[in-house]
């Protein structure tokens, strides 16, 4: 009998360069879990990025964008390459195809787990004595405001051409700081129920609002939580002497696409690390519309080669079970499945550490086999 008769429709954004490759291992992986689990898969692929550009002469494809608005989530690949570097900073994959995504549907909060298993210790450029057990940490990042959306953003000549003045803008409102603090709070009961917030509130306007409301907001609806506050220059130097500490740490915008990176780089390999982003709208199933996606880029350098690791992109299509399909047993076996093939000693080239590598297939197989 069929466990569960849901369908779970979701455009596919593959991307440019090893996309297409570790895309279609997450789909291999999603159709087993599927398969096993009695549900049906409706999914459309459509094109973005640099591949698009070269298509249709744009990033983002009206086509694209109404088959995602038709679906009940988005798992991307990624996007950009030297290819389409030469044109204008506006036009290029990640500015003119992310960034409209993420603002189209609201995607305010984008959650990055940083996940080192206890085997792959190795891999990370802190000493062993630093993560006796590994690292796993969540970065709850908000997305949609701060200053890589705030208005005015101009670039202006002063003084006859002589100078040039630019201008970026930061601004947050209250409302939108209540809300990625109560994601935040949602990841943390879910885990140690420990949550650090940061901000630079020694210097910046927005992160004095940031700190009175997101304390505002824990004290009233969630007494059950144990809140810190750190400076951004604090928890950058805190991430890499001692990551233990956090659990899950919430902050704005440029500060968690900074230390989001940073905590990436400790846990060793992007070909590990995979991010949701959550918005405001439902889907048709009344859970978050996500949009879901590795951390790592489009390695220009390894594509065609079959060789990426593909980890990265079926944990994002396990967080997209969990998140936008509420699926949290398929979720969790396709997480158990990857961390038993990575502990078994099947690793591709950038996590093998002097172990033979597998390719990309193989990879898959052996994840598949695990399942």
């Amino acid at each position: 009998m069929p466990k569960n008769e849901t369908t779970l429709k979701f455009s596919v954004l593959a991307g440019d360069y090893i996309g297409p490759e570790v895309m279609r291992s997450a789909l291999r992986v999603l159709e087993k879990v599927a398969a096993q689990e009695g549900l049906k898969l409706d999914y459309s692929e459509h094109a973005v990025g640099g591949c698009a550009i070269d298509a249709h002469g744009t990033a983002l494809p009206e086509a694209t964008l109404t088959a995602c608005e038709a679906a009940d989530a988005i798992l991307f690949g990624s996007v950009g390459g030297p290819k389409w570097e030469s044109l204008p900073p506006k036009e290029q994959p990640e500015r003119a195809a992310l960034l409209p995504l993420r603002k189209h549907f609201t995607l305010f909060a984008n959650i990055r787990p940083g996940l080192l298993y206890p085997e792959l210790r190795e891999a990370s450029p802190l000493k062993n004595e630093r993560i006796p057990e590994g690292i796993d940490i969540v970065c709850i990042r908000e997305l949609t405001g701060g200053i890589y959306f705030g208005q005015p953003k101009r670039t202006t000549l002063l003084n006859g051409g002589t100078d040039v003045e630019s201008v970026d803008t930061m601004i947050y409102r209250k409302s939108e700081i209540e809300r990625i603090t109560e994601v935040a709070i949602t990841a943390a009961r879910s885990r140690k129920r420990r949550l650090c917030s940061v901000d630079k509130a020694n210097v910046l306007e927005t992160s004095v609002l940031w700190r009175k409301t997101v304390s505002d907001y824990v004290a009233a609806n969630a007494p059950d939580i144990e809140l810190s506050h750190m400076l951004v220059d604090n928890a950058a130097m805190q991430l890499v002497r001692d990551p233990g500490q956090f659990d899950v740490f919430v902050t704005e915008n440029m500060f968690g696409d900074i230390l989001s990176d940073e905590m990436a780089v400790i846990c060793g390999s992007l070909g590990m690390l995979s991010s949701a982003s959550l918005g405001a709208r439902k889907n048709t199933l009344g859970l978050p519309y996500g949009l879901y996606e590795p951390a790592g880029g489009t390695a220009p350098d390894i594509a065609g080669k079959g060789i990426a690791n593909p980890c990265a992109q079926i944990l994002s299509g396990a967080l997209m079970l969990r998140y936008s399909f509420g699926l949290e047993d398929a979720a969790t076996r396709i997480e158990r499945a990857v961390r038993e093939v990575v502990a078994s000693g099947t690793r591709t080239g950038d996590i093998a550490f002097g172990r033979t590598a597998v390719g990309t297939e193989q990879m898959t197989e052996k994840i598949l086999g695990a399942l």
